[in-house]
């Protein structure tokens, strides 16, 4: 039986309460609603957001834990039906799952680029989305939350380099089971 190593764990909890955190954080009051129209680099993928309130009125979570670090992202946590795919892009996203294995961090696969979270699961289905894919969006002129994700975890779970080479003995030690 596999079991989830407890980095793993503490990755993914601490991933969800930090999103958790921003949503309850952002400031929800009678703002407009505004829709953007978001893509990635090269346009293979593109894709509509509607906030409420807008862009201007959220909070971007930056946060410094090893895949939001890598990724580049500069978050945005909607509920799913506020992202609409356009012309069959939905199917050309490109998943990333580490750790527990239960979020899919989307990229597109033709120029590389970080678009965002599917937390499935959690956030009550919503999606974690990178100001970085809003078309036309001044970074410097929104307001941000700094995710502390790298001391929430302690520093021996930062899986950059190794996530492959844990992936390969899983996989090894399912196989083994599967003989025996």
């Amino acid at each position: 039986m596999k079991t989830m190593p407890a980095v793993a764990m503490a990755a993914s909890t601490t991933a969800t309460a930090i999103a958790e955190e921003t949503t309850h954080e952002t400031k929800k009051n009678e703002q407009e609603t505004a829709t953007y129209p978001c893509s990635c680099h090269c346009g293979s993928i593109t894709f509509t957001v509607t906030l409420s309130p807008s862009l201007a009125s959220q909070r971007v979570m930056e946060c410094n834990c090893s895949i939001c670090r890598r990724a580049g992202y500069l978050l945005v946590y909607t509920p799913k039906e506020a992202v609409e795919f356009l012309n069959g892009s939905q199917a050309r996203l490109s998943k990333y799952r580490f750790n527990n294995k239960r979020i899919d961090h989307l990229f597109c696969g033709y120029c590389g680029s970080s678009l965002g979270i599917n937390f499935h699961d959690f956030r009550q289905g919503g999606y974690g989305v990178s100001v970085r894919a809003f078309n036309d969006v001044d970074l410097e002129g929104l307001a941000y939350q700094k995710g502390d994700g790298k001391t929430v975890i302690p520093p021996y779970s930062d899986l950059s380099g190794v996530q492959w080479a844990l992936d390969q003995a899983a996989d090894l030690s399912q196989q083994a089971e599967k003989e025996v």
